[in-house]
């Protein structure tokens, strides 16, 4: 791992106000001993408007107090896992840092983060699938969600004699399976919908496992969090399926999607199953553009929720992180970070200073449908492994695998690392 380099940011004028107790307590309490610096990393630098954003806030945050400075340590993200967990073992943690919201759990698990003591008056406000928790804990937040909907044209729609959905009236299984057969065959589609299926890695169990939980079967029983048998490999999720492999074995969908629903984009496919992040370049593309609700297969739809957020390492200052997160947890922010990167702000009060999102917002519907449909993937320290696990089988799905025989050995993959790990806590 690269050693880890300190570089002070010069004090600047202006800014939030601090809080006066947090940063009094600074020099006085908090798990860690404050030695006047915040080092903060990121999994953005691949990502320059939001590493501005970022650095916008150090500068008000340094600017506003004399106590402590903050400076940031951007890392590419396909390593940027890899290197916290090296510096968890040499004793090498930043103070503050960012988490995938599903990571939460493992990371929380394996001691390398402490609880927040963020203000519940500031996190309240926040879109629930915004806070990482554990075991009832608070041990991150995030300035921004993402949200996955169905896109289509509504002259394709129209063409196909398709009904168009609502929130209030999303389509059911039997009206989804039809518009599909309809768009392919009446609008005349190489494909119906395009799932993105080389968007390997995070992005199965994010977008697919909710059609999974829609149909009555999850991940593991979050009852317990101690096995997946019976949920995983239930009647339910078998129905998933084959469901979901019939739709690349009929020819509706491209088993070897290009990522980004680019089969969307270049028009092979007359809809997409894709996230929010992608709807301005299909409206600057497409001038009659539709974000639709995820289809209800009998237990109300569901879509991913759960993003990158900000933690406090086990090793650092308390009172200092806390003041930093605070300075960094106003709405100016969230609501800046939605406005750089197109992402939904992570409070109704930043949404309303956004272009998009505000309640006449061309992607108002995207903060809709997460605050009606987002789920969790499982708050645990087994979900690094049950992700692995998931993404494997379902690729072997989606490429013509016995779905039992599949489903079969996810479970039996998932429940044996949980047992190694003597229930993760649970």
């Amino acid at each position: 791992m690269q050693r880890r380099h300190l570089i002070k940011l010069a004090a600047a004028s202006g800014g939030a106000a601090l809080a006066g107790p947090a940063l009094a307590a600074c020099t006085a309490s908090g798990s860690g001993s404050s030695d006047g610096e915040l080092l903060l990393w990121s999994h953005n630098a691949g990502s320059p408007l939001e590493v501005a954003v970022t650095e916008d806030i150090i500068k008000a945050f340094n600017g506003s107090q004399d106590a402590l400075k903050a400076a940031l340590e951007p890392f590419p993200q396909d390593v940027y896992n890899d290197s916290v967990n090296a510096a968890a073992l040499s004793g090498d943690l930043p103070d503050l840092l960012t988490v995938d919201g599903p990571n939460v759990p493992n990371w929380a698990w394996a001691g390398h983060l402490q609880p927040l003591t963020v203000s519940e008056e500031i996190t309240g406000k926040f879109l629930p699938s915004t806070l990482g928790i554990f075991q009832g804990e608070l041990y991150s937040v995030g300035h921004w969600e993402a949200a996955c909907s169905i896109f289509a044209r509504q002259s394709v729609l129209e063409t196909a004699g398709v009904r168009i959905p609502t929130i209030e009236s999303p389509w059911t299984r039997e009206e989804f399976d039809d518009a599909l057969a309809a768009v392919k065959g009446k609008a005349g589609y190489k494909y119906a919908i395009d799932f993105s299926t080389a968007d390997t890695g995070e992005w199965y169990p994010y977008a697919y496992s909710p059609f999974l939980q829609s149909f009555g079967g999850d991940l593991i029983d979050r009852s317990t969090y101690l096995k997946a048998d019976g949920v995983l490999n239930g009647p339910e999720a078998l129905a998933w399926g084959e469901w979901f492999q019939g739709l690349f074995t009929e020819g509706l969908s491209n088993p070897d999607s290009l990522g980004g629903a680019e089969d969307f984009m270049q028009g092979n496919a007359a809809m997409a199953f894709h996230g929010n992040w992608g709807a301005l370049p299909a409206i600057d593309l497409y001038d009659d553009m539709l974000f639709l609700p995820p289809p209800d297969f009998g237990n109300g739809p569901k879509i991913g929720g759960g993003s990158w957020q900000w933690a406090v390492t086990a090793t650092a200052d308390q009172a200092g992180a806390t003041a930093w997160l605070e300075t960094a947890l106003s709405d100016e922010y969230v609501a800046e970070f939605a406005n750089q990167t197109g992402l939904i702000p992570a409070t109704d009060a930043a949404a309303e200073l956004t272009e998009h999102y505000g309640a006449d917002g061309k992607l108002r519907m995207m903060v809709d449908y997460s605050k009606a449909y987002a789920t969790l993937r499982p708050e645990t320290p087994a979900y690094t492994v049950i992700a692995s696990v998931f993404s494997q089988y379902a690729g072997d799905i989606i490429h013509g695998g016995d779905v039992e025989t599949a489903l079969n050995a996810a479970v039996a993959e998932i429940d044996a690392d949980i047992d190694a790990n003597s229930g993760y806590g649970f």
